[in-house]
C-alpha cells in the first residue's frame, strides 16, 4: 500500500510551517491513491487549503477514482462540471483512464461523444486506446484512430503499436504498409535506430506470441530485405532463431541461421546456443553434438545454459519414447483382440 498516512504527516508538517500545499502536491498525491476513502480524504483537504481545481487536478481525481476501479465517480467528475475552455482536454483523460483500466467500451462512448460534440481527442489519450483495443477484427477502427493522430511523435508510437496488433492477428500487407511509413518518417529525422528497434520488437513480439506464428516472421524478414531494403539487425534474427526453436522447425533454423551471414554477423554465443537447441528440440543430436564443440565455454553461465538444454530436450526425447512405447502397446493390444475376434 503507498503511504497515504506519510502523504497526511507531510500535508500536517506543511501547515505548521506555514507552507501552502499547490495544486500540484494535491495532483500527485491524488495520483498516489488506493483506496476512496484516501481520495476524499485529500480532496477535503484541497478544499479546506482553498487550492483552485485546475484541470490538471481534475485529471488527477479522474485517474485517482478509475485506479481504484471507481469508474462511474470517474465519469462523475467530468458530469459535475469542469471548465469550459478544459473540457474536451479533460474528457479525454477519463477516455484514456478508462482504456488503461480495461473499460474499453466506455472509453470509446467517451470517445464517440467528443466526436459528436465536434471535436477531437487529445492525441495523448488516442494511444491508450490504441494499445488497449486488442480484440481480433478491430483494425480498421484502430486505423481509424491512427488517422487522427498527426503530432509526429504520437504518429510513430501510434504506428507502432498498430503494428503489433496487425503481427500479432496476422495483418501482414498493413504491416508492411506501416513498416514502410515508419522507415519514411524515421529517414526524415535520421533516426536509423530508432527503425531498427521498432523491428526488433515486432521479432520479439513473434518469439514470445504463444502459438508462434513463424510463417509472418519470415514473410516479414523478406519484405524487410526486398521491399524496406533494410539489413535486418543481429537482435531481430536472435528472436527468429528463438521462434524456430519453439516451434520446433529445424528447417526454417537453418534458413535463419544462413540470414545471420548475409546479413554480416558472425555467429556469436547467443546465435551457437539458440541452435544447439533448435537441433536438440527437433531430435538431431548429430548435429546438436557437432556445434556442441564450437560454444565457448569459458563462461560457466554458458555451461548452465547447455547443461539446462540437455536436461530439458532429455526428458521430451524420454517422453516421446515413452509415448510411442505406449502407443505401440495400445496397437498390439488392438491387434490382439482383433485376432481373437476373428477366431471367434
Amino acid at each position: 500500500m503507498k503511504n497515504i498516512y506519510g502523504g497526511l504527516m507531510v500535508l500536517k508538517q506543511m501547515e505548521h510551517a506555514d507552507v501552502m500545499p499547490d495544486s500540484q502536491t494535491f495532483c500527485y498525491l491524488l495520483n498516489h491513491c488506493e483506496r476512496e476513502e484516501d481520495i476524499i480524504k485529500y480532496y477535503e483537504k484541497l478544499k479546506c487549503a482553498g487550492v483552485q481545481m485546475t484541470k490538471q487536478v481534475y485529471m488527477a481525481l479522474i485517474n485517482a477514482y478509475a485506479s481504484c476501479g471507481l469508474f462511474e465517480k470517474a465519469k462523475q467528475v467530468v458530469l459535475d462540471g469542469v471548465p469550459n475552455k478544459s473540457f474536451n482536454e479533460i474528457k479525454s483523460a477519463l477516455a484514456s483512464a478508462l482504456a488503461i483500466h480495461g473499460q474499453i467500451s466506455d472509453a470509446f462512448d467517451i470517445y464517440e461523444e467528443i466526436k459528436d460534440s465536434g471535436c477531437n481527442l487529445e492525441p495523448k489519450a488516442i494511444i491508450p486506446l490504441i494499445e488497449n483495443y486488442q480484440s481480433e477484427g478491430e483494425l480498421t477502427r484502430l486505423l481509424q484512430l491512427l488517422e487522427e493522430l498527426h503530432d509526429p511523435d504520437y504518429r510513430v508510437e501510434g504506428c507502432c503499436r498498430v503494428l503489433l496488433y496487425c503481427v500479432k492477428y496476422n495483418h501482414l500487407s498493413t504491416a508492411i504498409d506501416l513498416l514502410k511509413q515508419l522507415k519514411d518518417t524515421f529517414h526524415v529525422h535520421d533516426n536509423e535506430l530508432a527503425m531498427e528497434a521498432t523491428v526488433e520488437e515486432v521479432f520479439c513480439l513473434i518469439a514470445e506470441t504463444q502459438p508462434v506464428n513463424l510463417k509472418i516472421g519470415l514473410d516479414l524478414l523478406t519484405a524487410i530485405k526486398e521491399e524496406l531494403s533494410l539489413r535486418p539487425s543481429r537482435k531481430s534474427l536472435d528472436f527468429l532463431l528463438a521462434a524456430c526453436v519453439k516451434s520446433k522447425d529445424l528447417h526454417n533454423a537453418r534458413l535463419i541461421w544462413k540470414e545471420y551471414k548475409a546479413a554480416g554477423f558472425t555467429h556469436n554465443v547467443l546465435s551457437l546456443l539458440r541452435m544447439y537447441q533448435a537441433f536438440l528440440a527437433c531430435g538431431d543430436h548429430k548435429s546438436a553434438a557437432t556445434l556442441l564443440h564450437r560454444i565457448p565455454k569459458d563462461d560457466p553461465h554458458v555451461c548452465c545454459v547447455i547443461e539446462a538444454c540437455q536436461t530439458t530436450y532429455a526428458k521430451s526425447s524420454v517422453k516421446s519414447k515413452e509415448k510411442k512405447k505406449k502407443e505401440k502397446m495400445e496397437e498390439d493390444e488392438e491387434e490382439d483382440d482383433r485376432k481373437e475376434f476373428e477366431k471367434e
